[in-house]
Order: C-alpha cells, then structure tokens, then sequence
C-alpha cells in the first residue's frame, strides 16, 4: 500500500519570517518526456538508448505544490507535493500519480565533491491496478557552466514494482530504467505557471524571489568559483625544481648565452654525453622552455636521444621561453623576428662551438617550429641535415573558437583589461592578482580537472577540455605542475598568427617594415628549392593546430615533388604530449629517432 514518502516536520520557529504566521505557498506545472527500457541492468544512458530503439515513450505532467515557500528555503529536507498523470503505453497508458513528492537541491556523496539531487519519487497505478513507483533524481554537479541546462532539465529515472519508499530501493524489484528531459519549449511554458496564494502581490513576490534565491544560489554553490581557504602557493607544493636539469643525467651540462641583432640576450643549453658527428638542436614552443624536453618524472626527449647514440643534444631557449622575462611585458615581437634574429644567430653559436663539419638536426615545436621553418624557407639558415616538425609549420590552421580568441583577445587583453600578458599561473599569484578573477571565471568552463593553470592553457592556446594535451598521457605529476612549464605571454604574436590562419600559410607581418627586407612576403615562396628532409609530427587529438602539418606535408609534396617529407601521426595524442607525454619514449620518440637516422653517420 502506499506509504508516506516524508514525515510532516516540526517548523523551527526560530526561522524569521516575512509572512507572519500565515503559510505562502508556490506552484508551478512541468512536464518531462523520455524512453525506459525494461531491464535492471543497464545504466541509465544504455536503457534510455535501448527504450528509444523499442519506443517505450514515457512522461509525466506534474503541478508541483509547495505549501511553505519559506520553509521550502531554510530546510533542504523540506518536500513538495507533486500531483498530475503519467502516460507510458508500455505500463498501461495514461494514468494518475497517487502520491508524488519532490526534493529540491539536497546534499548527495561526499561533501568535497558538491553534488547535489532533485528528487522525484511518484506512486502511480494504472488502470488494471499494477502498483508502480516513479523515483527519478537530476544531479546537479560540478561538471562544467556550459552543462548546468543538461544536468538541470535530466531526470535519472528507475521504475520499482510497488509502492517503494527511498529507503527500501535497494531490495526492490526494477521494472524499468531511462531517462526523461525537459524540452526547451515545455521549459518556456513551465515558466508561465508559476502560482501563489499570497494573499497580496508582495507576499506573492517574496514568495517567488525567495524560490529563485534558493534555485540560483544552490547553482552557484555548485559550479560557482569558490575562494579556497588559504591561496595555492605552487612555490610551497612543487615535486620537481623550477628549472631543474636533473631530468638528464651523465652528461655535461653547459649553457651558452648570446646575443640577437636586434640586442636580444638569449640561452642554449648544451647536453653532451661524448662528441658525435650529429648534432641534434631541440626548439620548444611559445612559454615553454628547455624544460619540455628535460622532464625528471619521465625518460624524456633529451635522454632519449643520448641512449639512442645522439650524445650531443642542444637546446635552445629563444625569445618566447619561459626562462627568459620578454613575454612578461607587452611588446611588438612578431615571428618574423624570431626567423629573422633568433633561429640564425643560434644555429651560429652551435655551429661555433661544434665546428662547420658536423650535422645538425633540428626538433622543432608549434610555435619554435614555425618560426624555425620561416628562418629555413627564406634561406636565412642553411645546411640543416634533416628537422622534425611537431604539430605545425608554414599552414597554421586552428578551430573556429581558436579564431575568435585570435581575433579579439589582443585587444581585449592589452586595451579594455589593461594587462600586460596572459599566465596560466594567475590562480597562483598572492592577494588580488590582476588576473586571478579570470581564471576564476575560465574555472567554471573546465570541469575536465581541477587545475587552473591547465584550464587557462586551454584558455591561451586552442580549444578543447583540455586543449593542448590529452590528459591521460600527461603522468599525475607533469599535470600538477603546468604552471612550472607553461609561462605567460603577451599577444602579439597571436596577431602575426591570426594574419597567417586568415592566409592559410605563414606570410611576413609587417610588409612595409624594411628590417624585414630580406624575408619574403610569402614563406612558401621558395618551398622548390628547400630540399631539406622533414617528419612532420602531429597528433590524431591536436586541437590547437588540427591538421596544420598534414596540410603543409600535402602542400610540400604538390610545390616540391621528390622531397624527402614523411608523416607520422601519433594516435591519441594531441599537440604538447607528443613530446612530453608519459609514454613518449614509446610511442612517439622511436619514430623520431628512426627518421633522424635516415640522415645521420652510418645510415
């Protein structure tokens, strides 16, 4: 027989009121519509699936009456009354709801995680007698800003036989699992049917605000920014050194500052096991550094390439690096100059220190790789032995979010928020951080980890959840410490890159500016007669650059027929664990090495 679903409760008077001693109450109308499949063992998701395929339709019409608006509000445990019909062919048709009760936004799991359920239970009998019990529940979790409708308008629905209180669910027998939705229109139409019995149109307002305070602030505490008690100090919690080089071991370290045309100081590191004969020189991406290559927590590129006979490996630290202060502050650095100043003047101090004879093998990454391949096109660099491209090179290419950041974020950031840079290590910063309230906001769009400095990496550099790496081959501690990989920039750049997206290849920035005379307006200009061999590297999950270098791979082909070009692509990665995964000793450096071999002593 039907039971009651909840105890009446003692009304705490201590509770102020705006009503006085006379109840206000609230009423609204919903309907939710779905499938159910007839099983105990799906999930919810197969079941609904299943019941879509075998048109088991199910809905409610529900009017949910709330007697005491007020002490709806104050306790979480305080139920509703839900009155109205069910209507599924597969239970017996259209029939009403005996008894229904609805919880609205009560704690559920474990505290930390902030989860909260809207609670249905109906008692329904249809018309041959069959006792049902509807008890659906939506979650309303921390999963992102951008599934607040979804998690909000999804009720998880399970069919018991009988009259089941919550209680006894467990040994009940299930009759059907699915879910049911509320439909954008009939979620219009809800909104009309909000009713009191105020006996003015005060109390029938309070009522209502107060209703909304409670739904809009428990939305808040669940996926709302919330300041933590005491402010991440990444500096207090590290796992591995700022710019440690204990990643590579056995060798002789050496750095080798030198200085651009343009009066840039900037820094290679040199890893020497034992003299060869090929020189391998390693150029990261924008805000990187060395540090790429160098990881301690797994076997990295450098040490890779030491134990696969490559003993002199060099690393090159330009003027994007994170070990190097110029994109702390705004400036007018574009890729012409890296091309121009940065990627000569470094090939020169290698080669002034390994002498004219020996091979040199570049690896190049996203935004040291186009730089790289503008310095090669335009024949400001010569006599490079072979170079592996990573994710892209002269034919960016990014998603259509990636368009619209490149085209107002310049603005935005140097002249309406006034700050000189973007920093992935906002959150991190002490006090009110100029800053720190963005990522904050940027927070509540990547529910995919809980690491702001990797949801403003996904802010700065593409667009994805997360956007430059896939998370499963990042190791635990390489994802705690982004903000030690990842520096600031400012965004000029992004205008130099938003020209060459708009273009479709990489093309001179300042064209009227004569320091840059003696660059093409258009780097594949001479693509022809670049007979240099290049592995264009990407991965299959890139989604700052997509397919950029299977574009430039095809378009070398069609421009330089009999190059020497190949292509790998790695599968499940995306655009930084290519290099800085915790498998890529196996899955992606071997064909690194295999192709530098192709070009190297003894091939």
């Amino acid at each position: 027989m039907a039971k009651t679903l909840s105890p009446a409760k003692k009304k705490t008077p201590s509770i102020p009121s705006v009503f006085g001693k006379h109840p206000v109450s609230l009423s609204f109308t919903e309907e939710m519509k779905g499938n159910v499949h007839f099983s105990q063992k799906e999930s919810f998701e197969e079941s609904y699936e299943l019941g879509k395929e075998e048109n088991n339709y199910l809905m409610f019409h529900l009017t949910i009456k709330i007697p005491d608006t007020e002490f709806f509000v104050y306790d979480p445990q305080e139920t509703g009354e839900a009155a109205g019909w069910v209507e599924s062919d597969a239970l017996g048709g259209k029939f009403p709801v005996v008894k229904g009760v609805f919880n609205c936004f009560t704690d559920f799991g474990d505290p930390d995680q902030n989860q909260k359920h809207m609670k249905y239970r109906l008692f329904i009998e249809n018309a041959s007698g069959k006792k049902l019990t509807l008890s659906g529940f939506k979650a309303v979790k921390n999963d992102g800003i951008l599934r607040i409708w979804t998690d909000t308008s999804t009720l998880y629905t399970t069919i018991y036989d009988g009259f089941v209180e919550e209680k006894e669910e467990k040994k009940a027998v299930i009759v059907a699992k699915g879910i049911l939705r509320i439909l954008e229109k009939d979620f219009l139409k809800q909104m009309t049917t909000f009713q009191s019995n105020g006996r003015n149109f005060s109390e029938r307002k309070d009522a209502m605000l107060r209703f909304g305070e409670l739904f809009l602030g428990n939305l808040w505490d669940v996926y709302g920014p919330h300041l933590r008690s005491s402010e991440p100090e990444l500096w207090k919690e590290r796992d591995i050194a700022l710019y440690t080089l204990e990643g590579v071991k056995h060798s002789q370290i050496t750095t080798y500052p030198f200085v651009t045309e343009d009066k840039i100081s900037l820094s290679l590191i040199r890893f020497l096991k034992k003299e060869t004969k090929d020189v391998v020189v390693l150029m990261h991406g924008l805000t990187t550094s060395t540090d790429m290559y160098i990881m301690p927590e797994h076997k990295n590129l450098v040490t890779y390439l030491h134990e696969s006979g490559y003993t002199d490996v060099w690393s090159f630290d330009w003027r994007g690096s994170f070990r190097h202060p110029y994109n702390l502050f705004p400036h007018r650095y574009n890729l012409d100059d890296i091309a121009l100043y940065d990627v000569p003047k470094a090939l020169e101090e290698v080669r002034k220190v390994v002498g004219k004879d020996k091979r040199i093998h570049f690896v190049v990454h996203c935004v040291g790789s186009i730089s790289f391949f503008m310095s090669l096109f335009a024949k400001k660099i010569t006599g490079i032995t072979s170079v592996v491209s990573n994710s892209v090179s002269l034919t960016p290419n990014v998603a259509t979010w990636s368009k619209i950041k490149l085209w107002f974020a310049p603005f935005l950031i140097e002249n309406v928020l006034r700050y000189p840079n973007v920093n992935p290590r906002w959150q991190y910063l002490p006090g009110i951080a100029q800053g720190k309230l963005l990522s904050k906001v940027v927070d509540l769009f990547h529910p995919e980890c809980n690491n702001p400095a990797c949801h403003m990496l996904s802010l700065m550099w593409g667009t994805g959840w997360p956007a430059c790496y896939e998370h499963k081959n990042l190791s635990e501690i390489t994802h705690r410490r982004l903000g030690d990989l990842f520096g600031a920039t400012s965004l000029h750049y992004y205008r130099h890159i938003r020209k060459a997206v708009s273009k479709k290849s990489m093309v001179k920035y300042e064209v009227k500016d004569e320091k840059y005379n003696s660059l093409p307006n258009q780097y594949l200009e001479y693509a022809s007669e670049i007979q240099t061999p290049i592995l264009f590297l990407t991965g299959d999950k890139n989604k700052i650059f997509g397919n950029s270098n299977i574009t430039t791979f095809e378009t070398l082909n069609r421009l330089n027929p009999g190059n020497k070009n190949e292509l790998f692509i790695a599968k499940g990665y995306g655009h930084q664990d290519t290099l800085m995964g915790k498998q890529s000793d196996k899955d992606v450096f071997p064909e690194i090495v295999k192709f530098l071999k192709k070009y190297s002593q003894g091939k």
